[in-house]
């Protein structure tokens, strides 16, 4: 008797113990989370998981959706496009249990992402003491993937959480992003979400989807590599995908306007590979993002190391950085071209501290062509085309702007006018293919390349080195030209 008294009450333990089981929370990603802002104008993905079956509704700013987790417990529902509130509100996802995520906004998101540059600290940035004390901005919020993690196939599960900026969420922020946000933030008057995801030293393979490599016919190898992984796979910081499976794929598709990218340093021994790695990352983030209009601005590498005194230049960066110019052809993107802000006195320093014209400078990408204020001038000039005429080469520009100038760059101050200074940095060759440095010249919107030692010139050079330190070309809006050659050589 007593065994069958304790045989049925083992087995309503059992039972019990079953039902409970089965009646799991509904659960969210982490960037799905109180204090966050939602991307105005855009529909918005909201997801997570919860038991297979069942019933899962998302209500937030007059809607409401509803859907049923598929088998494998997922769900998702997408709230109709959003537009731009700076007061909180709450977003309420409500299944066997009910998520209730408070001081929610609705604005514009970026992720901002890259190597050491980009996760460089606000804290160590140029005039840091001042520009901490000062990071108190509400409608600012700030997401950051912690640590620095891996793994051989997309993780669905993340870590991290929203804050609102202030001194102390911002002080361990990317510099170079929180510099970006609060520029956007002031010019457009709505809420800015910053979610940074970064690693120093790493590569850009790492960051690129399988998708990405799979779209570029030149990166086969790698998207077959990558396509081998399992989930016993060991990967490292340097292992293609590897650092995108872990530290962005959890992320997606988290509704975002674009990101920013500052990235290169690790891949500076390259040239057109990067090229077609860019394109690569940039296909790969759109795809995964779903947003195939998401804008990606990155930052072209800054001077480092002694300058090259050889006119003919090459070395170093140079042929990275024109791959970075060229991967400009990929739509809704821009380069902040950063040769002028290393620090003179410490030519060594692969981190310029001066994050915030870097910030500043992506920020007026995004303001012209995202936003669509086309009074701002995006960028400083590029090379358009050039003219042989005698013994001259004639040069044309892209974002001439309001004039070409001679330029010096101090420090935070805005760039000055030289009156009557020298352009420098120019070379010159002849079809024998030697260089010799040359004499510039403004001429209303084109500058004039000459040099006695070159009587019928063929090509011009402009900052082709590691560190054109003396290149001073500018718009008369103070933004630096990119290096560039006319060349193939």
């Amino acid at each position: 008797m007593k065994f069958h008294i304790l045989n049925r009450c083992l087995t309503f333990l059992t039972l019990l113990t079953v039902a409970f089981t089965a009646s799991a929370d509904v659960t969210l990603p982490p960037v799905l989370g109180s204090g966050m802002v939602l991307q105005r104008d855009l529909p918005v993905p909201v997801w997570g998981w919860a038991d297979a079956g069942e019933k899962v509704s998302v209500t937030f700013a007059g809607q409401t959706k509803t859907t049923k987790a598929g088998d494998d417990g997922k769900w998702m529902v997408k709230l109709d496009p959003l537009k731009a509130n700076s007061k909180a509100n709450s977003l309420i996802v409500t299944g066997n249990n009910k998520i209730s995520l408070d001081n929610v906004l609705v604005g514009e998101v970026w992720i901002c992402s890259g190597q050491s540059n980009m996760e460089w600290a606000l804290r160590s940035s140029m005039n840091a003491k001042e520009e901490v004390a000062a990071a108190d901005h509400p409608q600012i919020r700030l997401f950051d993937v912690p640590g620095h993690t891996t793994s051989p196939l997309p993780k669905e599960k993340g870590a991290g959480s929203w804050q609102v900026c202030n001194p102390k969420s911002a002080t361990g922020f990317s510099a170079v992003g929180y510099f970006f946000g609060r520029r956007l933030q002031k010019d457009l008057g709505v809420p800015v979400g910053l979610v940074g995801s970064n690693w120093g030293g790493t590569r850009i393979e790492p960051w690129t989807t399988l998708a990405g490599f799979q779209s570029v016919p030149e990166l086969s190898k790698i998207a077959d590599q990558v396509k081998n992984y399992k989930a016993d796979t060991k990967v490292g910081g340097g292992s293609p995908s590897a650092i995108y499976n872990s530290m962005v794929h959890p992320l997606a598709p988290f509704a975002m306007r674009g990101g920013i990218w500052y990235q290169g340093e690790s891949n500076g021994s390259e040239g057109v590979t990067y090229y077609h790695k860019k394109h690569a990352l940039v296909n790969g983030w759109r795809k995964v993002f779903q947003n195939k209009d998401f804008a990606f601005y990155w930052v072209q590498l800054a001077n480092f190391q002694k300058e090259n005194e050889n006119p003919a230049g090459g070395d170093g960066w140079a042929k990275i950085r024109e791959a970075q110019t060229k991967a400009l052809d990929i739509p809704h993107t821009g380069m902040a071209v950063a040769i002028d802000l290393a620090d003179a006195h410490n030519p060594n320093d692969i981190h310029p501290r001066n994050k915030q014209d870097v910030g500043g400078r992506l920020a007026q990408w995004a303001l012209h062509q995202t936003y669509g204020k086309k009074d701002l001038v995006p960028t400083g000039p590029l090379y358009k085309s050039h003219k042989i005429k005698g013994n001259a080469i004639h040069l044309s520009f892209n974002h001439v702007g309001k004039g070409l100038m001679v330029g010096k760059k101090t420090k935070l101050e805005p760039t000055a006018e030289v009156k009557g200074g020298k352009l420098e940095h120019f070379a010159i060759a002849g079809e024998d293919k030697k260089w010799f440095w040359a004499e510039a010249t403004i001429d209303g919107e084109t500058v004039v390349v000459k040099s006695s030692d070159v009587s019928k010139p063929v090509a011009v050079r402009y900052g082709y080195t590691m560190t054109p330190a003396k290149a001073n070309l500018y718009n008369k809006e103070g933004i630096p030209a990119s290096p560039f050659r006319t060349d193939g050589w």
